[in-house]
C-alpha cells in the first residue's frame, strides 16, 4: 500500500497531536454536557476513536453511515443514509465526528437532518478540512488540518474501500486510480 502513496499530508505524530488538541476543545466547549458523538461510516472510525481517548467529559457514542462517493474519486453530490441513529438527538447536544469535509454536501444535510430531529445543536469536529473542494458553502466547527485539492487516502479515508488502515494521511498516486 505505501508504495501507492505520492506524499505524506498528514503523519501518525500530526494525528495524536490534532486529536489531543481538539479532545479537550470539545471537553472545554461541553464542560457540563454530555454531547453525543456522531461518528459518520466507515471513514470516521481511526480518527473517532484517537479523538476520544482525549475527550474527558461524558459522551455518547453513535454512528451513522452516510455517503456521497459511490465508488469513484468524486462525491455524487447524492447523500444516502445506509445505517440511522439508534438515539434520538431530540433535546441533545451532537457532536459529527468526520474524516474529511470535502464538497460539504454530506455534511450540510446531515446537520439539518439532525437539526430537524431536535437536536440542541449539532458542530462537526474533522479531522481534515478541504475547501477548494466545496460545492456547498459549510464550515466546520472543529478543524484538524486544511489541506490542499488533493485525493487522500488513510486513517480511514479509502479508494474502492481500501487504504483506510495506513497511518497516516497521504496523497494517492493517480496511476493508481487512473486506469
Amino acid at each position: 500500500m505505501h508504495q501507492d502513496i505520492e506524499e505524506i499530508l498528514v503523519s501518525e505524530q500530526e494525528i495524536l497531536e490534532i486529536s489531543k488538541s481538539m479532545g479537550a476543545h470539545i471537553s472545554k466547549d461541553y464542560a457540563g454536557k454530555t454531547p453525543i458523538l456522531v461518528g459518520l461510516l466507515k471513514g470516521c472510525i481511526p480518527f473517532m476513536a484517537s479523538l476520544v481517548k482525549y475527550i474527558d467529559i461524558p459522551a455518547q457514542m453513535e454512528f451513522m453511515a452516510v455517503s456521497s462517493y459511490h465508488g469513484g474519486i468524486s462525491s455524487s453530490g447524492d447523500v444516502k443514509i445506509k445505517y440511522d441513529l439508534e438515539t434520538s438527538v431530540n433535546g441533545r447536544d451532537v457532536v459529527i465526528v468526520e474524516d474529511i469535509v470535502d464538497t460539504g454536501a454530506t455534511l450540510s444535510t446531515i446537520t439539518k437532518l439532525l437539526l430537524h430531529r431536535g437536536a440542541k445543536s449539532v458542530k462537526v469536529a474533522t479531522l481534515l478540512d478541504k475547501p477548494a473542494g466545496r460545492k456547498v458553502e459549510f464550515v466546520p466547527d472543529y478543524i484538524g488540518k486544511t489541506i490542499p485539492k488533493k485525493f487522500v487516502v488513510g486513517f480511514g479515508l479509502d479508494y474502492e474501500e481500501l487504504y483506510r488502515n495506513l497511518p497516516y494521511v497521504g496523497v494517492l498516486k493517480p496511476s493508481v486510480y487512473q486506469k
